[in-house]
């Protein structure tokens, strides 16, 4: 019903690209001398931020850059919390490792955090979740906004309300980009500040990256439905359209067309391995199917059982569709993707090993050794770098091999987010692993709720981790890598925020509809 009701958006905005094309270029221009003519700093932080959240920042990369420069070199009223709070932010986000000493001058002589009106606190909310290791006055004040904010929203009316409660469901910087676009525009649209070109401009924007994911996707479909495996995994089929959402959370620009088709391939037959090593294959099978995947050669296919023969061909015959999709001098980039999938089965290998010797890892930092290597996220993230083009090296793409810090902490993140909220389901059969639940209360000695709760607290160092790895790029891990990780990282905080939505998916179909099916009048 959802792919349907996509291709008659896809009719609609097909009609329309023309006019939007033409007119795209000139609310373009109308918006850049709006850029170009900004110099106060409270200006251009406003705007900067307006320009991120609606999706438009990557027009003006340059402009931006030059404006960011102005911020940090130019002196500012440093007795403005809201100020201070979102120049932070913006310099942070940006990749300025600015200080956060700034925001004790904020505090009484008892310690306490002295502010009162909403703004004001909203900003330092969204500033303090860019915090690193040891930055107590960070920690300090998520504590002081929440509890200020969740008291004041029952008196707040919209459009301050609908800020304040967003955040508190997620903080700005933790925010999925095209869901942020999606679900800002009505909000920007009702301001009275609002610039008409500018938001013109972001419903154009909008549509027309919903008529290439629309595009992507009947492309996808087309590709699915060639594989032709047996019915029990036919449940895929009606599944590309979430898996291609997940996607362009990680991977939300136009140019990123490749990287996301790439990936949703890659998702459905992580997927697929997934449920055959932990639910369909007797071990024996998964052993087998594991060789196959290693030896990577049609040969294999005497391995293995009938049901999976067909699977394992169309496996093999994909990636010959990933090397058309590369230029010629990037197809190359292939034995990336079969040296990731040879990773994957490895790990999926040894957790089959834990499930039938009944193990259970006897710490955390042992488990994760090995599950946050075979969650997929790891996978994924080096996976979108592939469809990138010149913006990634080889070079970076062997040190994404390696498995360097950025990814631990982000395949960190994800393992434990996925964790807390599938193990209840996925422990009430008999057919599973350990969890990384289990062994922390094996190692702490506590129950399955406090468990959790240490948990999220290791999930929240992960985000530490990250940042300060963010704020820190290599010559082998430049921007464009560390930026796309924290992508991911957003897209699995918003997939796991409640339940596991990519198992339980009617928990995301009205965002799914949202962002396929329900284009902007202009």
């Amino acid at each position: 019903m959802v792919f349907f009701c996509m291709v008659e958006t896809c009719v609609f905005l097909n009609l329309q690209h023309a006019y939007m094309k033409e007119r795209v270029q000139v609310v373009k221009g109308e918006v850049r001398k709006v850029v170009k003519g900004s110099s106060e700093v409270p200006e251009i932080l406003d705007l900067v931020i307006t320009l991120q959240r609606l999706g438009l920042d990557s027009y003006y990369e340059t402009e931006i850059n030059d404006l960011l420069c102005i911020v940090y070199n130019t002196d500012y009223n440093d007795k403005d919390l809201h100020l201070v709070s979102l120049r932070f932010y913006l310099l942070r986000k940006n990749g300025y490792d600015v200080s956060s000493d700034m925001f004790q001058h904020f505090k009484d002589k008892e310690g306490s955090f002295v502010a009162d009106d909403v703004r004001s606190l909203l900003s330092l909310y969204n500033a303090a979740y860019l915090r690193t290791h040891g930055e107590k006055v960070l920690d300090e004040a998520i504590v002081f906004t929440t509890n200020r904010l969740r008291s004041e929203l029952e008196h707040l009316k919209s459009p301050a309300a609908d800020e304040v409660s967003l955040a508190l469901n997620t903080p700005l910087f933790r925010r999925v980009r095209i869901l942020e676009i999606r679900n800002y525009i009505p909000i920007y649209e009702s301001a009275t500040t609002r610039n008409e070109s500018i938001l013109e401009f972001a419903k154009l924007n909008f549509n027309l990256l919903q008529l290439i994911y629309c595009e992507e996707l009947k492309s996808i479909t087309g590709w699915w439905k060639e594989l032709n495996v047996e019915s029990n995994l036919s449940f895929i089929r009606d599944r590309i359209v979430e898996m291609h959402f997940w996607m362009t959370g990680a991977c939300s620009e136009p140019h990123y067309s490749v990287s996301r088709i790439i990936l949703t391939k890659m998702i459905a037959f992580i997927t697929i391995l997934d449920d055959i090593f932990d639910t369909y294959a007797t071990t024996e099978e998964s052993m087998m199917l594991a060789k196959a995947i290693y030896m990577c050669n049609e040969t294999a296919t005497v391995l293995l059982p009938k049901y999976m023969k067909d699977f394992y061909l169309y496996y093999l015959k994909t990636f010959d569709s990933f090397e058309e999709a590369l230029c010629p001098n990037k197809s190359y980039r292939v034995c990336y993707l079969k040296e990731l999938f040879k990773r994957l089965v490895q790990g999926f290998s040894q957790e089959i090993k834990w499930r039938d010797d009944h193990y259970i890892p006897k710490t955390i930092e042992e488990h994760l050794e090995l599950s946050r290597k075979t969650v997929g996220a790891f996978e994924l993230a080096c996976a979108s770098f592939v469809g990138m083009g010149d913006l990634v090296t080889k070079e970076t793409l062997d040190c994404l091999l390696t498995y360097p810090e950025l990814l631990k902490s982000f395949t960190t993140c994800v393992r434990l987010s996925n964790d807390i909220a599938s193990t209840k389901r996925e422990q009430a059969g008999d057919h599973h692993h350990a969890s990384t639940i289990q062994s922390y209360m094996l190692q702490h000695g506590t129950t399955a709720h406090e468990a959790c709760v240490g948990i999220k607290e290791l999930i929240e160092d992960s985000w530490k981790d990250m940042m300060k790895e963010y704020l820190t790029p290599t010559d082998l891990q430049p921007k464009i890598v560390a930026r796309t990780v924290i992508d991911f990282a957003r897209t699995g905080d918003y997939m796991y925020k409640q339940v596991d939505s990519f198992t339980i998916s009617h928990t995301i179909k009205d965002m799914i509809a949202s962002l396929y099916m329900e284009p902007y009048n202009i």
